[in-house]
């Protein structure tokens, strides 16, 4: 139905089957299709069966939810395997994958329209219009450029976080800008991840969080040096609007504030940001510098490292960076490659060894109806696992939980399997005592 490798969005309204949008491959499924696979989930439905999932011949897969009055369906192309062939790793990653982007664009649907616009559908065209404002977020989403960049949170539902060299300064001001201008949800991002935030602002869902950080990040592409952009809280305040204040301090940095109906744009962007951040230039400049590295000067990562993920469990931030192949090792993956390799082992880790703190919002009936091969396969332990690692042709990696962190590292095949341990507890206690991440 697709091209390999490709994935097509599709929203219909789940009480009448209308298509509301498609968005994704360049190659859009032909009408009738659209329909069969609305109308399979309805004939389902009719006979007290949940669909959720299924795979085609081609190891292609299709994915359904329904969120209030809305269907969502997501098409994923095979990559020229057939279903026979496909790994049981790579099924799962599929699913997971589909089943966090649906999820994610319901919450994106909520963050801009709010949850009344959608749940009570009067005008079906109205409604086709105003969706249109949701598909640059839609489309960040549907990019997996983005997780090549080191965009992690639309998988993890953590803050993508960068980790600046004087965090002391910008808390401070980042607190004094926000109470100035009445909000108590500020945040700094810089190159597209959270370099400091506000208490509240890390108390917020952590859909919410990852939400809000994509829209700050389209925002800030759109090159506006400014904005005033109203968004609902998928979770603390579907139907009532707040406002976004978006204010640029240099190329690739950017502060935000949650408000109501006061400050005004303009007030807080002339009596507000010079005060607060023109002091602190150089400080910017130098947390610019620290890039996609995510990490400060002050951790110094062993060479045997060739990408990490670490997630705080408890204020679910995580930072994550992939170093670029020496010309000593060319056999060491891309770039490009090891973030995709990153991607794929943290979830072969969290479909089976690790507990999974935050699951899929998928109902007890659906989640019955589907059954879970991940739980299946941890009732072979009498434990909970706290390590695993993977051998594979391109590199070794291994998983590391404690009740603050999980770290999940790349590593070249000529590290000797028993050290990789030693690398993963030395790495993590090397960034936290630098950082107190």
């Amino acid at each position: 139905m697709l091209q390999d490798g490709s994935t097509q969005l599709l929203c219909l309204t789940a009480s009448s089957g209308v298509p509301l949008f498609t968005r994704g491959a360049s190659k859009q499924l032909p009408f009738s299709v659209i329909g069969s696979l609305n109308g399979v989930h309805m004939f389902g439905g009719g006979q007290d069966v949940v669909l959720s999932c299924c795979e085609t011949e081609g190891g292609g897969k299709v994915v359904w939810r329904v969120f209030q009055d809305m269907m969502l369906i997501a098409v994923s192309g095979g990559g020229g395997q057939d279903g026979a062939s496909r790994s049981s790793s790579s099924k799962e990653e599929d699913d997971v994958r589909l089943q966090r982007l649906l999820e994610n664009v319901w919450n994106c649907m909520v963050l801009v329209l709010g949850q009344d616009e959608l749940a009570n559908v009067r005008n079906v065209e109205r409604l086709k219009r105003d969706l249109r404002s949701c598909f640059c977020l839609i489309d960040q989403l549907l990019d997996e450029r983005q997780e090549e960049e080191g965009i992690l949170g639309n998988l993890t539902h953590c803050a993508d976080s960068l980790l600046p060299p004087n965090p002391a300064l910008l808390q401070e001001a980042l607190d004094g800008f926000a109470q100035a201008a009445g909000s108590e949800f500020g945040c700094l991002v810089v190159q597209g991840r959270i370099a400091s935030a506000t208490e509240k602002w890390w108390l917020l869902a952590p859909q919410e969080v990852v939400l809000l950080s994509a829209l700050i990040r389209s925002l800030s592409a759109s090159g506006s040096a400014s904005c005033d952009y109203p968004v609902f809280l998928p979770q603390g305040s579907p139907t009532v609007a707040h406002r976004l204040l978006r204010f640029q301090l240099l190329p690739g940095a950017d502060v935000c504030v949650l408000c109501g109906p006061t400050p005004s744009l303009h007030g807080a962007e002339s009596g507000l940001v010079g005060r607060f951040w023109t002091p602190l230039v150089e400080t910017l400049r130098d947390c610019l510098a620290v890039g996609e590295r995510c990490l400060p000067g002050s951790v110094s990562l062993r060479k045997d490292v060739l990408a990490l993920l670490l997630i705080n469990r408890e204020t679910r931030r995580s930072v994550s960076c992939v170093r670029a192949s020496t010309t000593s090792d060319p056999a060491s993956p891309s770039k490009a490659r090891c973030w995709e390799l990153l991607k794929l082992f943290y979830i072969f880790s969290t479909t089976r060894y690790f507990s999974q703190e935050e699951t899929l919002c998928v109902s007890p009936e659906e989640r019955a109806q589907r059954g879970n091969n991940t739980e299946d396969f941890s009732l072979g332990f009498s434990h909970q696992p706290l390590q695993c690692y993977l051998v594979t042709e391109e590199c070794k990696s291994f998983g590391l939980q404690t009740p603050q962190h999980r770290l999940f590292l790349l590593m070249p095949l000529s590290v000797p399997t028993f050290a990789l341990r030693t690398v993963a507890l030395q790495t993590l206690s090397d960034i936290v005592a630098a950082t107190g991440f």
